[in-house]
């Protein structure tokens, strides 16, 4: 097995994430798309949702009280499900994305509906120029917690540690590394996170993404692959190298 391969029976991740960040043509609109897109992705993802956005807008004035307000919903994205809900497309303001919820396989095998919903995509809104690809694996492990404690460092490389671990037990954390990978430029964001206990296990998300940022032209899906598995390589490098042999036993590696 190579350094980045990953082979396990049961692994821990909830929602894989593909993400493309796009220049679009100039005075576009997202809502003008629904109709075309609804009836191009239709017979895949049946199923259709719209995701709206709210902002409130805040303007300090000196000497007085803040000024609120808040301009109406606007739509963020379009999401296109399939009868499970365990697969969706998303028609985005800022690009294209690919959801993937467990149970979940190996890249390979989404990579032909990638493709088809990436070309359609392409039709729909005629990306100008992607400039960045993001590639996410949110994981929920579940560690022993038998005595309502846990030594982080038995499962994790990474990770929060306390100033005085004789006197002090955690109970929650959140802990955020980001980097860049010298060779690629690649960009990298580890987040994890605990939740509450659940029995005799304690439920840590181990969120793991990765992003290249260097533009490329929408039609060559070479490229973007290429660059979609070199990040599948890195954050699989990734995983591998935050978790010890303990933690990765929980997920039965062959």
């Amino acid at each position: 097995m190579s350094e980045s391969e990953l082979n396990l029976l049961n692994p821990p991740i909830v929602e894989a994430v593909l993400d493309i960040e796009c220049d679009l043509p100039p005075g576009q609109q997202l809502a003008a798309l629904e109709g075309a897109a609804q009836e191009r992705f239709r017979e895949r993802y049946p199923k259709f949702r719209t995701k709206w956005v709210q902002e409130h807008l805040i303007a300090a004035t000196p000497g007085g009280p803040p000024d609120v307000s808040v301009p109406p919903q606007r739509v963020e994205a379009f999401q296109f499900l399939q009868d499970d809900e365990k697969q969706l497309v998303q028609v985005r303001a800022q690009g294209f994305s690919f959801n993937r919820l467990a149970p979940y396989t190996s890249l390979d095998d989404y990579v032909p509906a990638l493709e088809q919903a990436w070309r359609v995509y392409v039709g729909l809104a005629a990306p100008v120029q992607i400039r960045l690809i993001r590639l996410r694996y949110i994981n929920r492990i579940l560690l022993p917690f038998l005595e309502r404690t846990v030594n982080l460092d038995n499962f994790f490389t990474v990770g929060p540690r306390l100033p005085d671990e004789k006197n002090l037990v955690f109970t929650s954390f959140f802990n955020q590394h980001t980097a860049v990978e010298l060779q690629t430029g690649h960009q990298v964001n580890i987040v994890l996170t605990s939740q509450p206990p659940q029995g005799d296990q304690l439920p840590v998300i181990f969120d793991n993404c990765v992003a290249a940022s260097e533009p490329g032209e929408p039609e060559n899906w070479d490229w973007i692959l290429t660059t979609i598995r070199s990040l599948r390589d890195l954050k699989n490098r990734i995983f591998k190298k935050s978790l010890t042999e303990q933690c990765l036993k929980l997920f039965q590696n062959r």
